[in-house]
């Protein structure tokens, strides 16, 4: 197919270190442009990407008529906002995780998603330990998958750092309490009915820095998580079952171009003698989700996950947010 020519607004790290370089992998994508409000950091960026042109506005980018397709890395705050500029110039967009702050101002992407793609960049659903996973578990591998549990943890501390600024949506839960949650959604395939959290803030931040939730899919089915910004790194998801589990390693920041692996316990023993690993090929999560998106621009293949999709993990956070203020389980209901 004919390469998809993107721009990119924001100079944000992980568009910089993870998504782009995983993006000008790939065949299918060409990107053309990347804009900040900062024309020097623009220019910066194209140069160490080797992106053809660099503008020193948002709005000049989304003025240019070669660009089709936009990747949103922009602080939270910004998501909706410039997405629906994106939207409205014509082009597609995918915006990094969360898409909103709330499912309500979700809400307001649907009627721009009925004329361009619209999609929120969680890159992890297109990795292969993901999809595999999921296979295993679909297969019955694991007997009927009961609980999810995630932990993912890192430590910053830098007080002008976007996750540490709860006045443009900072915190773990937006940050990366997301993951858990579409975790769940993903390897139960069904919707969370109610949500109830245990929230530790910074007190100078006022962000989340240490977060747990528990959220019911019914049918005795749970996910249950923490995450923090303020703990030493370290991740894992565990998919739990009535025969056995699944354990995959590096969940989220899987190494871009390397293999991984995943380990099928039966839990035979409690030493682990159960274990087997199962290693996945090399991957790029970033380059396959970018392809996935370009395809179904060129109409090829459907959007896998679009702005339904988005409003209902927004749902869940939302839940979590209220129980914070509640003390209480909240439902986590359609806005």
């Amino acid at each position: 197919m004919d390469k998809v020519i993107w721009g990119v607004i924001g100079t944000a790290k992980i568009a910089r270190e993870r998504a782009l370089p995983g993006m000008l992998k790939s065949e299918l994508i060409e990107i053309r442009a990347i804009a900040s409000r900062d024309e020097g950091a623009a220019s910066r960026a194209a140069y160490a990407l080797n992106i053809p042109k660099a503008y020193g506005s948002y709005e000049a980018l989304l003025a240019d008529p070669e660009i089709e397709a936009i990747y949103n890395p922009l602080p939270n705050h910004l998501h909706v906002p410039l997405t629906l500029k994106a939207a409205a110039a014509g082009k597609h967009v995918l915006c990094e995780k969360p898409i909103a702050l709330t499912a309500e101002e979700a809400t307001a992407l649907r009627d721009a998603a009925k004329k361009v793609l619209i999609a929120e960049a969680f890159m992890v659903r297109f990795h292969p330990q993901w999809i595999r996973a999921r296979e295993l578990v679909r297969e019955g591998r694991i007997g009927e998958l009961r609980a999810v549990q995630m932990f993912f943890a890192y430590n910053n501390l830098d007080p002008a750092n976007v996750r540490n600024r709860a006045d443009i949506g900072g915190g773990g839960l937006y940050d990366i309490g997301c993951y858990p949650i579409v975790a769940g959604r993903y390897f139960l395939e069904s919707e969370a009915l109610r949500a109830v959290a245990l929230i530790d803030r910074d007190p100078a931040f006022r962000t989340d820095r240490l977060t747990s939730g528990l959220v019911d899919f019914g049918g005795g089915r749970r996910l249950d998580f923490t995450v923090s910004t303020q703990l030493a790194p370290w991740q894992r998801l565990n998919l739990c079952g009535t025969k056995g589990r699944i354990e995959i390693l590096i969940p989220v920041n899987a190494p871009q171009g390397a293999p991984t692996r995943i380990l099928v316990d039966d839990c035979r023993s409690l030493d682990g003698a159960g274990i087997v690993p199962e290693e996945l090929p090399a991957s790029d999560q970033y380059m396959l989700q970018g392809e996935a998106f370009s395809r179904a621009v060129r109409g090829e293949v459907a959007l896998p996950w679009g702005v339904e999709d988005a409003i209902a993990n927004m749902r869940v956070l939302d839940a979590l947010f209220r129980s914070e203020r509640s003390g209480a389980w909240e439902p986590v209901a359609a806005p």
